[in-house]
Formats: C-alpha cells, sequence, structure tokens
C-alpha cells in the first residue's frame, strides 16, 4: 500500500478534507456563538386585542432558548400558541438577532357548556370570560361532546331564519338526543326537536316566524314557550297561561256554565293535540 502513490494521494486528500470540515465546524461554532447573534428583540404583530406584553412575557417568551441561528422556530411556535386567545402563530428570523410573530386570535363567539368559549370557526378554547365579553353578554352553547361545529353552524342559521322578527338567538342547544333547542332575545324558548330532513330546522322556524306577529298580537310578550315539533302548527305558552290534560279539558267541557265557579282564573284550552314530529 505504502508504494501506491495514488492510494496515498487519496488517503492525504481526505485527510485534508476532514481537517478543513473540522476547522470549518468549529469556525461555525465559534461564529454562531458570538453575542451578536444573541435575540435582541421579538416583534409581535397580528391581532393581539386581547393579548399584552406580561401574559408573553409569562407564558411564551420566557420558555424560548437560543439564538438567531440555534432557537427551534417550531417549539416557539407552539409555545406563543400555547398562550390564552393565541388561535396561530408564525416565526420566522430577522438578521441578525431578532424573531418576527404574527399572531392570529381566536375571535368569541359564544360559551360552551363545559365554561370554554366558542370561536366564530366553531372552535374551543380557555381564556377570560370577562375579557371575551367586554363588548357584551356572548350567546350560550351547548351540545354534547365534538359538537360545537355543528352547533355553531346552527347559531348562523338561526340569526338568518329569526332575523325577520329581529329576535337574534340568545342560547342554542342540541341535546344528547340531538333535539334542536333555541331561546330568543327576550325569553322566548324554542324547542324545535330532531333534524329528520335536512329542511326540517327551516321548515318549523318559518312557521314559526310567519305566524308571530298574530300570536304576538295576542300575547305581547308574554309569550315564554313555542313548541315547534308538530308537523301543521305549534304550541305556545304564555305566562300566567296553564294547559288542561285532555282529560281535565273534557270534564272542564262538560262541565255547566253556571256551575263553574268565576272566581277561578281563566285557562287556556289547547286545540286537539296532533301527534308531534320529533
Amino acid at each position: 500500500m505504502w508504494h501506491n502513490v495514488r492510494l496515498l494521494n487519496a488517503i492525504a486528500s481526505v485527510l485534508v478534507a476532514l481537517v478543513v470540515l473540522a476547522a470549518l465546524a468549529a469556525g461555525g461554532h465559534w461564529l454562531i456563538q458570538r453575542p451578536i447573534f444573541t435575540l435582541k428583540a421579538i416583534q409581535i404583530d397580528g391581532d393581539v386585542s386581547h393579548i399584552n406584553g406580561p401574559t408573553l412575557r409569562a407564558n411564551a417568551v420566557s420558555r424560548l432558548k437560543g439564538n438567531f441561528f440555534t432557537i427551534d422556530l417550531d417549539a416557539t411556535r407552539a409555545a406563543f400558541e400555547a398562550v390564552p386567545w393565541v388561535r396561530h402563530a408564525s416565526v420566522r428570523r430577522v438578521w441578525p438577532n431578532q424573531l418576527a410573530i404574527t399572531i392570529e386570535e381566536y375571535k368569541p363567539l359564544a360559551t360552551w357548556n363545559d365554561g370554554r368559549l366558542v370561536s366564530v370557526d366553531g372552535e374551543l378554547f380557555a381564556a377570560n370570560l370577562a375579557e371575551a365579553e367586554d363588548e357584551g353578554k356572548l350567546p350560550e352553547f351547548a351540545g354534547p361532546p365534538g359538537s360545537e361545529k355543528d352547533v355553531t353552524a346552527r347559531y348562523y342559521d338561526f340569526v338568518k331564519w329569526f332575523a325577520p322578527l329581529n329576535m337574534k338567538p340568545e342560547a342554542v342547544t342540541l341535546s344528547n338526543r340531538y333535539a334542536w333547542g333555541v331561546r330568543l332575545a327576550g325569553g322566548v324558548q324554542l324547542a324545535l326537536g330532531r333534524e329528520r330532513t335536512p329542511e326540517t330546522l327551516a321548515t318549523r322556524s318559518r312557521r314559526f316566524v310567519q305566524a308571530y306577529p298574530q300570536v304576538a298580537a295576542r300575547w305581547g310578550n308574554q309569550i315564554e314557550y313555542a313548541d315547534l315539533r308538530y308537523p301543521n302548527g305549534f304550541a305556545v305558552r304564555a305566562a300566567g297561561m296553564r294547559f288542561l290534560s285532555e282529560e281535565q279539558a273534557k270534564k272542564l267541557a262538560a262541565t255547566p256554565v253556571q256551575k263553574r265557579d268565576s272566581r277561578k282564573p281563566a285557562v287556556a284550552q289547547p286545540a286537539a293535540r296532533q301527534k308531534r314530529s320529533q
């Protein structure tokens, strides 16, 4: 081997290359550790109406490690996205010693039944309720686990369907049996039942909207509850009104008028019942 000039030259070239690479690595390591590359500033841009400096320092900045070259951008992004109100954060380096963070906040739409908030995109997130309601009380959503996007989508539908009445939904509920309920502004509670077809809820809502002016003319702001699950109409309960069972209604109808106690409050007798479409 020692008499093979070509082989010796190849080995020498490899050794020289290794030495050069080692020198470059050592020089590079020395260079990136220079104080000039120590992070001096973090620029925060984007939607930060609910986020302040102390919150970011306590929850994100204090967790950052490394300098301009060595900091882990994915870990940095995750640290900022762990801050309350932050939906998404994008991170980039700014030469020679800064980071630029662009933040997208959650936009609160409603409260959820477990104490969290629901965003306008139907995403659950944890944040301070008082901050979320600084411009007014939020609607209340409730439903089985994992149904927040469905409830949010239906809320937007209810806003559109009941807009002719100028009555915005204050609460939307999806029961464990997947029956829908809505409380409108003013306190009117509506039972809409299950969504049998894509048009079920729209049809029932439209029927109520069309008939409501006549119902309101009779009962005014006394209406407390409306059951929209009937196939051809709906039942209404108003303050001070109580409904009789069919048996009670028959007994009352059979009682001679002169024998009825005029001192007792009047009661509303419901029309012949129809089987509900749940």
